[in-house]
């Protein structure tokens, strides 16, 4: 690699890098997760699309007699979903007004996932071959709710933007022919677009954790949770965890072990505020 290129691809990246620190989506947590975020695409129009194809693909589900069933899944699923949205203003103070909404999709796919806005699905494969525990579905569903929280899609839309343009224009400058651009996108997309993608996803598994612990879900379950991911998709070879946009199942495992403190005073109390609010008998004081 000659000089030139090299301080292309330096330059690509590090003026990519600076332009990352804007704004922070999220404020005011215990796990202290507020890292400053490019945002360039508006949020309503993003939001706008999603939910409209989010509202076609659950009209698909229903056709296919598939849309939340099991009923026993569906009824788990919301109930813990409802329980932990009204903890998102913890994070940001208009998580409440998020048009927040959750279904489960009958699948064997082993698979969850949150859309800009809040519109979510539970594929019911993940809940059965898992066999989750109620807390361990509430590790599930905080984890997702927190990519929506985080805006992260909105977040590598942008990033991905920023990026484009400025390999594109640095290229233009230093005369780049086809073969060095394709060297400049690559280190690009590992020395950049791989990592960022991997901090998102810590930050959803912190920021879950704290969700749940704030709903009464034992944060102790996320632990249990990756342990059984990992048994169902290992973790896989040296190369696949540098090329992969999530961190490791290990990794994931140490990372909540080393987080939960923080948050285990936030379930106590949860435990605690439910355990006044009721007599012997379950009835409400």
């Amino acid at each position: 690699m000659n000089i030139k290129t090299l301080v292309v691809l330096c330059t690509a990246l590090i003026g990519t890098t600076v332009l990352t620190g804007c704004q922070s989506t999220t404020s005011n947590n215990t796990t202290g997760n507020n890292r400053q975020q490019l945002l360039l695409i508006p949020n309503a129009q993003l939001n706008a699309e999603v939910a409209q194809e989010y509202k076609t693909l659950i009209s698909q589900a229903r056709q296919a007699k598939a849309l939340n069933v099991p009923a026993s899944y569906a009824k788990r699923v919301k109930t813990i979903f409802n329980r932990i949205v009204p903890h998102t203003t913890a994070f940001r103070q208009d998580g409440s007004s998020f048009n927040w909404e959750i279904n489960v999709i009958n699948t064997d796919e082993v698979n969850a996932w949150c859309a800009p806005g809040g519109k979510m699905v539970v594929y019911s494969g993940i809940i059965k071959q898992l066999n989750l525990t109620d807390d361990e579905l509430a590790a599930i569903i905080g984890h997702e709710m927190a990519h929506a929280l985080r805006e992260h899609t909105r977040e590598q839309m942008s990033q991905e933007m920023a990026k484009s343009e400025g390999l594109k224009w640095a290229g233009k400058l230093a005369g780049l022919n086809s073969d060095q651009m394709d060297l400049a996108n690559l280190v690009s997309k590992y020395g950049f677009s791989l990592p960022f993608s991997r901090t998102m996803e810590k930050e959803a598994d912190v920021i879950g954790l704290e969700l749940m612990a704030r709903a009464g879900y034992n944060p102790q379950a996320a632990v249990t949770l990756w342990e059984k991911m990992a048994k169902v998709s290992g973790e896989g070879s040296a190369l696949e965890a540098l090329t992969s946009t999530h961190p490791t199942n290990s990794a994931r495992i140490n990372e909540i072990k080393k987080r939960q403190d923080e948050v285990m005073p936030l379930y106590e109390a949860s435990k605690s505020k439910k355990a006044t609010g009721t007599k012997k008998g379950g009835k409400k004081r």
